[in-house]
């Protein structure tokens, strides 16, 4: 993926701090993500949960990850 779309307001938002590498707190963020979702196929895979049931506890997962890195 060479580009990405981003709404105008954000760009503007962003445009505020030009300090920022974004790219690099964007592949982060993707990364991030990416790992969370390798984790709940191979957690789903192994299980006999549903994969509602593991989407359900994948959301619980980041509810509290974020509240604990805030």
């Amino acid at each position: 993926m060479a580009g990405l779309e981003l709404p105008e307001d954000m760009k503007g938002r962003m445009e505020r701090f030009p300090e920022i590498n974004w790219s690099a707190v964007l592949r982060k963020a993707v990364s991030e993500k990416l790992e969370k979702l390798a984790f709940l196929e191979f957690f789903a895979s192994e299980s006999e949960m549903t994969e509602e049931e593991a989407v359900r506890l994948g959301k619980e997962v980041n509810k509290k990850l974020s509240r604990w890195y805030g």
